[in-house]
Formats: structure tokens, sequence, C-alpha cells
């Protein structure tokens, strides 16, 4: 007799369905794993042997196969573990041979019997409730998963014992409530930057859009700390940017306790990080710093000294919102909505534009142009906003506090994507939809200028010889000014303040 249960195997953020057969015949006594298995899977043998022996039920000397279907599917990951020992469990009558149908099963074991915690509960969660089943998890992922639905039944049990007294009416578990981490600390405030005031109304601008950033100035000028502060003026994310963020983490094992965050992510990759590091991949296809920055910012600092190939691989993700990783034995998708914020030194002595210094490595614009040339001009078409900013002075140092912080600053910016999500839900996009996500087709009736702003956007794509993104680009970047002015119709001013955050861009390439 053959004993059925249901479990998931993972490609991307969708969790495809799994049949683990379970046999027990007479014969030769060996325990086999079949079905494209890998090392993990494989060597839970040795871990559902030990778990089911520490809960006092040691196996029969017969010839076990555990068969995983569909076959030709690669089988990765060490949540095979406790479907396979609870097939085991219903074969020899430890459990009721019903008590399994309707549920989907994921765990890992250890050898005492005890269930930890693995990685994919939440999307795993979501694919049973979307097929009328309930799922069986760790204890420590039972929050996580009660994420899912209201509706679906979760079982959590901390050990294969607890289970089993559950399934013969022994013993009750209680559905696990759903848990948001508490927040570790307040994040750091705009308050605490002197100056810059320029870079701080750029900043709002890019945070009320979504526009990418790039900021470029000498050493200790304070872009690190500008980036550090944007998810301070950021809004929370929305329940459903919540759960398309906590599929990506839970995938990669972010989660910890099964707790959720309501905060977005902000990633920042060191610069020697490799590109399947940056967009994914690797042998298994693993979401890589794009996707794991997914509805938030991902922060690339000292931006040309990553591999120019590295930076090249983010033009497919920052247009379309989300990567295709493929591989010889694995093609998924993950989602890439993403926010781009880098900083840069103007040239390699870091002080090329600064009067009075004159370049080590030869004339000034030489070395910024050498410099700069790391950067394609594909990859610097996507940026929306460029700005310089300046060394801060002693002066600037010694004045007090400025009287606006990001809470002020966040009040703005919350107004302006509110107006943003009623104008594209009356559309029919997402509310999670921004200015610089809007589609192009429908930019020219949300974002088109007056008379006067679109004569000066016209000679002004002449002028700044502005590619079709680039000048949708600037389009883009008005509409969120006026959202911020709080006006229905984009004026020729912020037109051309947008042009302005483009004409640093048009200089670079002018310069290299």
């Amino acid at each position: 007799m053959v004993t059925r249960v249901s479990t998931v195997s993972f490609e991307g953020v969708e969790a495809k369905a799994v049949d683990v057969q379970v046999q027990i015949i007479p014969g030769d006594m060996k325990f086999n794993v079949v079905g494209l298995p890998d090392k993990a899977v494989g060597e839970s043998r040795e871990r559902v042997r030990s778990a089911l022996i520490s809960s006092g039920l040691s196996l029969p000397s017969k010839r076990i196969t555990v068969n995983l279907a569909p076959a030709d599917t690669p089988k990765e990951g060490s949540h095979f573990d406790l479907p396979i020992a609870l097939g085991l469990m219903a074969a020899l009558g430890a459990i009721p041979m019903d008590a399994l149908e309707g549920y989907t099963v994921l765990g890992e074991l250890a050898l005492d019997g005890s269930i930890t915690a693995v990685a994919g509960v939440l999307p795993a969660a979501i694919a049973a409730h979307g097929r009328g089943r309930g799922l069986i998890c760790p204890k420590a992922c039972g929050p996580e998963a009660a994420w899912a639905s209201e509706e679906i039944e979760v079982i959590a049990p901390e050990n294969l014992i607890q289970l089993a007294n559950h399934f013969k009416g022994t013993q009750v578990l209680s559905r696990p409530v759903p848990a948001i981490a508490a927040r570790a600390g307040d994040l750091p405030d705009l308050r605490e930057i002197k100056g810059q005031e320029s870079a701080k109304r750029v900043l709002e601008i890019a945070a009320a859009g979504g526009h990418n950033l790039l900021m470029s100035g000498p050493p200790g000028a304070g872009k690190s700390m500008l980036a550090q502060r944007l998810p301070s003026i950021l809004p929370a994310l929305s329940p459903r940017e919540l759960l398309e963020v906590s599929m990506v983490h839970s995938v990669a094992g972010l989660i910890e306790e099964g707790k959720l965050s309501d905060r977005r992510p902000f990633r920042a990759p060191h610069h020697s990080a490799s590109t399947a590091a940056l967009v994914g991949g690797g042998v298994t296809a693993r979401p890589g710093e794009v996707s794991l920055a997914h509805r938030g910012v991902l922060f690339l600092d000292e931006l040309p000294e990553f591999q120019p190939q590295t930076l090249d691989s983010l033009r497919q993700p920052l247009e379309s919102g989300e990567v295709m990783i493929a591989r010889a034995n694995a093609r998924c998708t993950y989602p890439a909505r993403f926010q781009l914020v880098a900083a840069m030194n103007p040239c390699r002595c870091g002080q090329a534009t600064e009067p009075g210094y004159a370049c080590r490595r030869g004339p000034n614009e030489r070395c910024m142009a050498q410099y700069q040339a790391r950067l394609s001009g594909p990859l610097l078409d996507r940026v929306d906003l460029t700005i310089e900013v300046p060394a801060v002075t002693a002066a600037d140092l010694i004045l007090p506090p400025p009287a606006e912080g990001s809470a002020q600053v966040a009040t703005r910016v919350a107004a302006a994507r509110a107006v943003q999500s009623a104008r594209f839900a009356d559309l029919g996009l997402p509310a999670s939809t921004t200015n610089a996500s809007c589609p192009a087709a429908m930019l020219e009736d949300v974002a088109g200028p007056d008379r006067d702003g679109l004569a000066l956007v016209r000679d002004a794509a002449q002028t700044m010889k502005l590619s079709a993104r680039g000048y949708h680009r600037v389009l883009r970047v008005a509409r969120t000014l006026a959202d911020l002015d709080g006006t229905a119709r984009v004026a020729r001013v912020h037109v051309a303040e947008a042009l302005s955050y483009r004409s640093h861009l048009d200089r670079r390439r002018v310069a290299a």
C-alpha cells in the first residue's frame, strides 16, 4: 500500500505541488528516496530515521521507498523531512491513514524529533490556500503561515509527538496568530544632517515618486548618510506589498520567528558583489539583492567600483520590475520592483570638482572622464534624478540641527503617494503604482504638461538630446513635483525643475 503526503517545491516564489509517496514492502532493509532529490533531500533518510526513533517509533526491517512526484523535477531543500516522516508514520499506523488528507506539509526534522524552521512557508501557505488545503509547518513558522489567510487551517507543532497526539485527539494545537516583527530602534533622521538642503529636496522627490537617484560628490559630503535616511521618509508597506516582499524573504530564509516586517527593505551590497549576488542565480537560482529590495531601496555606494558587467545586469530589472533567472536545471522569475539609489565620487581622487584641486592622475576633466566611463550610458539613462552633493563646510556643522526632520518630510511624501494611488486606481492599475512605474502608454494622459511646459520640454529634448526613455523620465519627475505641490496639471516650473536634475547627467556625458 502507498501512503501519500502533499508538499511543495519552489520555482522562484511559486510553490509547485509535490506528491510524496511512501511504500513499505517485504525485502532487503533499505531506505531509498527517488524523484531527483538533491543532497539535502537524500540526507533526509538519516534525519527521519533518528527523529522517529527519538519519538518512540522504529522503522521495520523492510524495504522503504519514497518517491517525490513528479519524478522529473529536481527537488531541493530540507523541508521534505516532515512529509516523509508523516508518510512513514501513517504507513506504520502511528497516525490515522486519512489524517493528512487536505494538508500541505513542510518542515525539517532534528535528530530528537523536533521540527525546525524552513524557508518558503509563506508561499507554501498561500499556494495551499489556493488549492483549498490546510498547512502543517514548524511551530517557529506558524505566525508566518497565518498571514496567508484567516480561513486557512494551520497546524504548527513543535515536534512529532505533539503532531501525533493532535491527530489522535489527545492534544489540540491552537492556530498560530500572524505576527509583526518589533522595530529595532528608530530609523536615522534627516534632522541629523546639517546643510545639503538641495540634496534633501531631491531625496524627498525620489521618495514621493519612487524615482531612481544618483548622487555625486567628494568623500565625506554625506551621500551615504542621505541614502540611509531615505527609508525614514518612505511610507510603510501596504498589506499587499507586505505579502509580496515577505514571499521573497521567506524563500530566501530571511524571516525570523515567523514575524513579518512592514518596513520597506533597504539593501546595500558591497561593491565587490558578483552578478549572481546582485540579480540572483547560483546553482539553485536563489533571489539576489534586486529581489530582496523589492518594494524598497537598493543602495549602491561607490557605484563605479562595481564591475561594469554587474551594473549592466540591472538594466532589465529596472525597466520590467522583475528578473528571470535561467540555469541548466532551473528557470524562475523573481519580482524586482526596487528603487535604485547610488552614490559616487566624481573621480578616483574624489576631489576633482573642488576649487583649486589638481588630480594626480592628470587634468581633472580626464580623471573624471576615465572614472565615470565605467558607467554605461544605457544604465545612466535609467536614472531619473542626478544631483551633485557639495562638501559640507565647518560653518554648516556649527549651525544647530535643522527644525525639519524625517517626520515632516514623510508627511508630504505620504500625501503625494496617496494622490498617486488614487489616480492609478482610477485607471485600473494597482494602488502601489508610483509615477516612476507608470506605464508609458498612460504617461501622456497622466503627466502631460500645460502649453508652456510642453514647449519647454520640446526645446530641451532637442538641446539635451534626450532619448525617448529620458523624455518619459522627465515627465515622470515633473508629475511627482506637481503632486508635491498639490496641483492637478504639470506646469512649466515643474518641467524646468525636472530638467535641472537631468542636466547633471547631460554634463557628465559631455565630459566623458
